[in-house]
């Protein structure tokens, strides 16, 4: 096994072999982190001259170095070496390289350890802010095709059989409202996020006369840790995260897997646009639904990252270990995959196709306004109980004639009650059904246009 010597430490004997470099490294996946170090370092210097541990001439110096490796990275003529093991000495190298003594005196009063905390809660706190940006516009592409079916009447299911009729901008409504919980959960988390743990160093803070408020100030953070061990040794920021990254993904995974059923020819209630689709290698008749398929698949991966980081900490002894290097790529990865996820839906759902006549013929079909008799026998007087066994049995009735409940003759309904008049035929029609239930939320017409309405103002804040 070859050995290399690493120049990081005086305090070993043997250098450091090439497998284990290798092993430890993180600068193949942690140069994301580049600019966001580089902007913690500008404010770290900045304060270290307010303090006056560092002169303002090495400010200057410092501050000339650390743009001139924004450039070079953006050109993509930064030089990455695996020997200086991650990004944060890498830049600091280079950083020295450049300006010289001055580059080494960056440190000062801080450590890696709180460094990369610094790092992450910067990179996340821009994620965070974009992803909100994105739910924000899938849900305005919900809020355009819901408008433009309000009057579109499809089954409701429970168990996936047919229960009641709905609008089908109800049911769009429905992963709106989960959007914007989804979207509320992110907003909370930022808060958490936005607290500064720079000034903790490796774990017992630093002897210098440092001004983290100010080093806050200078990053937007809201307020500085109040714990320096705390600061350096959790990852909860990043797990809570994830953890509302699963969620939004477990929506948008339920909401794909309804997509999938209802363009199959046995709903036939949409089409997904060809751009979003994929035929088959052998069949040319095919026309898969691929982007809904692949968020369901992905939705795993990302449940699975959650699942990976609560473990990677669950066993931690306070206060900072090389455990938590393995927290970068799942949360890459969680990132990149919501980002694409919801600017992806957002365009599929935008060029949807909706068969309105198949949405009502569907709804149909499974005796859809049964309730609305039951509901109309207790307003009858009769109790519910009774009047759903009443029901139960018309029911019965109706499908040994094949017939729908509306369909069937006023004296075959009062073979089951002599509480049915001829007034019962208003509410066993789908519409009828629909725009009886005229309370906040529920599925009348003008209620549904009043939640959306309300959506949309709440949207556009």
């Amino acid at each position: 096994m070859k050995k290399t010597t690493k120049k990081w430490s005086e305090r070993f004997s043997e250098p450091t072999s090439e497998i284990v470099k290798r092993y430890t490294a993180s600068v193949n996946f942690d140069q994301r982190l580049a600019m966001f170090d580089i902007e913690g370092s500008l404010a770290h210097a900045a304060m270290l001259k307010k303090q006056k541990v560092i002169s303002a001439n090495d400010l200057k110096l410092i501050t000339k170095g650390l743009n001139q490796i924004k450039k070079e990275i953006i050109s993509q003529k930064f030089k990455w070496s695996i020997d200086l093991e991650d990004v944060h000495l890498n830049i600091e190298k280079r950083l020295t390289q450049i300006v010289g003594e001055p580059g080494e005196k960056i440190h000062t009063g801080r450590s890696r350890n709180d460094q990369v905390a610094t790092d992450m809660r910067l990179y996340l706190r821009e994620v965070v802010d974009q992803t909100i940006v994105q739910i924000k516009t899938l849900q305005k592409a919900t809020l355009n095709l819901a408008e433009k079916h309000i009057m579109t009447i499809m089954p409701g299911m429970t168990h996936l059989q047919i229960a009641q009729p709905v609008s089908f901008a109800h049911h769009l409504h429905a992963y709106y409202e989960m959007l914007e919980r989804d979207k509320s959960r992110f907003q909370d988390a930022r808060k958490r996020i936005n607290v500064l743990p720079l000034g903790a160093a490796a774990l017992a803070g630093t002897s210098y006369p440092i001004d983290r408020k100010f080093v806050a100030k200078l990053l937007k953070f809201d307020e500085v840790m109040e714990n320096s061990i705390d600061a350096v040794s959790d990852r909860d920021f990043l797990i809570e995260f994830n953890s509302n990254a699963s969620l939004l993904m477990t929506h948008l995974s339920r909401w794909s897997e309804e997509l999938i059923m209802w363009s199959s020819p046995f709903f036939e209630f949409i089409e997904i646009s060809d751009s979003f689709c994929t035929g088959s290698s052998i069949m040319p008749q095919k026309k898969n639904p691929d982007v809904p398929e692949l968020v369901r698949g992905k939705t795993g991966r990302v449940n699975g990252h959650l699942v990976s980081l609560l473990t990677l900490m669950k066993a931690q002894p306070l206060a900072y270990n090389k455990d938590n290097q393995e927290d970068k790529e799942p949360i890459f990865d969680v990132a990149d995959t919501i980002s694409d996820t919801l600017n992806i839906f957002a365009e599929m759902v935008s060029k949807l196709t909706i068969f309105p006549k198949n949405m009502e013929a569907a709804a149909l079909k499974g005796y859809s306004t049964a309730t609305d008799l039951a509901d109309y026998l207790v307003k009858k007087g009769m109790t519910f109980r009774a009047a759903h066994g009443v029901v139960a049995k018309a029911v019965k009735f109706a499908i040994d004639q094949k017939s729908d409940l509306s369909e069937l003759k006023l004296k075959d309904l009062q073979k089951f009650s002599k509480l049915i008049e001829k007034d019962v035929f208003n509410c066993l029609t789908l519409k009828g059904s629909i725009e009886s239930r005229k309370h906040i939320g529920g599925t009348s017409f003008n209620a549904v246009k009043a939640g959306l309405k309300k959506a949309r103002a709440k949207l556009s804040k």
